[in-house]
């Protein structure tokens, strides 16, 4: 039984849960890009290669989307508040491990359940705050949540720069270990369990082929580089899990007559553009936060607590401009903000293009504010396009799968980008050696001296690679662009 019935007027139990809700959303959402003002110090300590590097971030964004479709389910199935405390210790788990780790792999591997952990948080943690609240304040509290998520995903890193540059990494983590503590003790004191469904509805099958496929997919980008690609067996092993699960889920999906995905979605133009923008949306956001940091630190030379405080202008002007977009939508076309959304963070990422390893950190702290703006107006524009047209029965797995596509496109972006890096990186490298030859150098003769050369051109090559990332993101914002000119302007839902 619910133990804030929706006419109930609020209550000092209601207010805690709904707080620590809130607290267990923030946490779950910082705790992703917590690490990547530290990436440096961590790669260091655990002896961890760039290519392993980028797994602390695809590792983490693969499990939640392998538990976040799973999530509702789990709850009415064995019941809300047995499944919140199991995240809650799975959680407080792996970021115990996390800080315990002394290898690439246990890093990982604490990751991995943190993700796991983050997929049931997130959407479980929504609905227990929307049950201590009148209906009349439940619509504008989704707003108010989306903006906590995104307000953790781009504060996490000038947090986690600070307490690395004062404390080293591992703290990072401790830091969260009693608040999740906290989260329990006030979950199992004050949350009434609902009674619990023996046998809920779910696709299990048309899931599990979806999950399978973006996790072959997931697995081929993150692994290829190292595996040398397709002469690895373990790589074609991959690329059949992505084609089997894919090809399954299309045939299940056409043939089946149940299905986690209704075919009304796919008829309705305004969501499938929407979602595809959304995964755009996402691809760019944290890619961009993974190319921005590494930069500053490694290539520029920023400490970690500066690297972290860089990262707040993009933070401030998302957050702002998605509760100012919020509140403007009433009073105009949506498309239009998506139009400028997109538009702004394409200039944004054109500004990234003109990075010098000479400049200060203005250019930064512009072009991020800038793309921060231009994403915020994207996101909640998005949301109201591609809902207002949907039968209200679709609503609930249609926010499933629009935000489901936001997390693979994230995953999905750090992993094409890392692989982009690697290789321009390598063959910039190689270019610029070919020019160094005795006759250009004849006073470079000491080993010491050729370190030094080496050591700066492997600088300028990675600068130049980064570049070559920035550009990527320009085109798939680019690509994405005509898709706002056939919206259609939202209408009231049937």
């Amino acid at each position: 039984m619910n133990a804030f019935p929706a006419d109930a007027p609020a209550t000092a139990d209601a207010r805690s849960l709904r707080f620590v809700a809130l607290l267990a959303t923030y946490l779950q959402s910082a705790n992703l890009p917590l690490p990547n003002a530290a990436l440096r110090l961590i790669q260091g300590s655990l002896s961890m290669s760039d290519d392993q590097a980028g797994w602390i971030f695809t590792a983490y964004l693969a499990a939640t989307a392998i538990t976040t479709p799973v999530a509702q389910w789990l709850a009415a199935r064995f019941g809300q508040k047995r499944v919140y405390q199991a995240a809650l210790v799975l959680f407080g788990l792996g970021l115990w491990l996390g800080t315990l780790a002394t290898t690439p792999m246990q890093f990982v591997g604490a990751r991995i359940l943190q993700g796991a952990a983050s997929g049931v948080l997130a959407p479980l943690s929504m609905a227990i705050a929307l049950d201590t609240l009148p209906p009349a304040r439940r619509a504008t509290f989704g707003v108010q949540w989306t903006a906590l998520v995104l307000f953790g995903i781009v504060s996490a890193p000038s947090i986690g720069g600070w307490i690395c540059e004062h404390f080293g990494w591992r703290p990072m983590f401790y830091l969260s270990l009693p608040l999740t503590a906290y989260i329990l003790l006030v979950i199992t004191l004050l949350l009434e369990e609902k009674k619990a469904d023996k046998r809920p509805p779910f696709d299990f099958f048309g899931v599990g082929t979806f999950t399978l496929g973006m996790i072959g997919l997931q697995m081929l980008l993150d692994r290829g580089e190292r595996l040398e690609w397709f002469d690895s067996v373990e790589i074609w092993m991959h690329a059949l899990a992505c084609s089997l699960g894919l090809y399954l889920f299309v045939v299940h999906r056409m043939t089946a007559t149940t299905h986690f995905l209704s075919k009304g979605l796919f008829s309705d133009r305004n969501y499938v553009l929407s979602t595809i923008i959304f995964f755009a949306f996402g691809f760019v956001l944290l890619s961009t936060m993974a190319l921005t940091s590494p930069m500053l630190d490694e290539i520029l030379g920023y400490p970690p607590d500066t690297t972290g405080l860089l990262t707040l202008p993009r933070g401030v002007g998302l957050v702002g401009a998605f509760l100012l977009t919020g509140r403007l939508l009433g009073r105009f076309d949506p498309r239009f903000f998506i139009a400028a959304g997109v538009a702004l963070t394409a200039y944004a990422n054109w500004l990234m293009l003109g990075y010098s390893p000479l400049m200060d950190w203005t250019p930064v702290a512009v072009s991020g504010a800038i793309q921060g703006v231009g994403l915020g107006m994207l996101m909640p524009a998005l949301g109201k396009v591609a809902f207002s047209t949907l039968d209200a029965t679709l609503r609930p797995q249609a926010t499933a799968f629009f935000n489901l596509m936001r997390v693979y496109g994230s995953t999905l972006g750090v992993a094409v980008v890392q692989i982009f890096f690697f290789n321009n990186t390598q063959a910039m490298h190689a270019a610029l050696v070919s020019q160094l030859t005795p006759n250009r150098l004849p006073s470079v003769t000491s080993l010491s001296a050729f370190e030094g050369l080496n050591h700066l051109v492997t600088h300028q090559a990675a600068f130049v690679a980064v570049m070559g990332q920035f550009k990527i993101l320009l085109v798939v914002m680019l690509v994405v662009s005509p898709l706002v000119l056939f919206l259609r302007k939202p209408v009231a839902a049937n």
